[in-house]
């Protein structure tokens, strides 16, 4: 007779998350259904007995994303279309929370709040996720660069749909495939962050290779990738190294207006190649802050070219008036 499953300690709190991510605790999915009732079929118990989603079902996943965004972030209309990167909450939740400690450290320990911090969102997808947690976190201003048509015109719905969105995010369709920065910041705009999720692979073939591999990993029976995804969103000629390594040579050209670049990097081997390039350009300091999702190691890559006497003065310049919106 088969073994019945070893029952496993209920994880309580995901402490690899940031102190201040919503979604440090279990799904709750009682709360959840009530708020988005479609959820309700697709829930089911594991081996374990736990209540969960199957998230190799892109469908399910679409739906707990749903759900979360109404629950925590004042959503009240969302949609991705079918096939695209479907992007998971926590995890990106992780990045906005990282990157405002990052601008804490000149602000006295405090994040500056509101449409003051500037952000530049690189690749913000249909989905316009991280635009949502920033505006509703800290109510920072967004534009969002987009180089699929699909893209910009679900990410335009999602922001005129939503009151909390309409005027703190703006997208610019980035007309070449080749550029970052360049078509996109303007002469005399400024920019406290710049942040991205750059393409994983370096081909459609690549990235069907990953899925598969994914797929046996976890022992799915379904061919499908939960969390979707599509060219320019999963691969680009030269994969995550590529993008990078473009992203910090354009970065110089705007070396004066953005205080912090900075990008996820998912490969650890891809690191030693971007600490070669920003120390050929010259940068005046780079940082490397850990991020961690379940059994999921990832890392923000920071830099900037200014020095502490000229980041002390961006904040002071751009920063005072907020003195009553610090504290979070």
């Amino acid at each position: 007779m088969p073994k019945d499953p070893i029952k496993k300690e209920p994880i309580l709190e995901k402490v690899r998350l940031h102190p201040r991510n919503k979604h440090r605790e279990r799904y709750d999915f009682a709360l959840l259904t009530k708020i988005q009732p479609e959820l309700v079929p697709l829930i089911s118990k594991n081996k374990y007995g736990d209540v969960t989603i199957d998230f190799s079902d892109p469908m399910a996943v679409k739906a707990l994303n749903t759900a979360l965004l109404k629950q925590y972030y004042d959503i009240k209309e969302w949609e991705i279309p079918d096939g695209f990167l479907c992007p998971p909450i926590p995890g990106r939740a992780d990045y906005i929370h990282n990157v405002a400690d990052l601008l804490s450290q000149l602000n006295y320990g405090a994040v500056p709040k509101g449409p003051k911090i500037k952000c530049l969102d690189i690749g913000i997808g249909a989905s316009c996720i991280y635009p949502i947690i920033g505006v509703k976190e800290y109510n920072w201003s967004f534009i969002g660069s987009e180089i699929d048509d699909t893209s910009v015109q679900t990410a335009e719905r999602n922001i005129s749909s939503n009151p909390l969105l309409q005027d703190f995010v703006t997208i610019r369709q980035q007309p070449k495939a080749h550029k970052i920065f360049k078509n996109i910041i303007k002469d005399a705009e400024y920019f406290d962050i710049s942040i991205c999720n750059p393409p994983f692979h370096g081909s459609e073939l690549e990235a069907n290779e990953g899925s598969q591999r994914k797929i046996k990993n976890l022992k799915l029976s379904k061919s499908v990738l939960n969390f979707g995804g599509k060219q320019n969103e999963l691969w680009c000629e030269g994969g995550e190294d590529g993008f990078v390594q473009q992203m910090i040579a354009e970065s110089h050209i705007y070396k004066q207006q953005c205080l912090w670049f900075t990008t996820l990097i998912s490969k650890q081997s891809n690191l030693k190649r971007a600490y070669q390039a920003l120390d050929r350009i010259g940068v005046y300091e780079h940082k490397t802050i850990p991020m961690g999702q379940g059994n999921k190691t990832s890392r923000i890559l920071a830099w900037t070219y200014l020095s502490n006497s000229e980041q002390k003065n961006w904040a002071k310049l751009r920063w005072q008036d907020e003195k009553d919106e610090k504290q979070i």
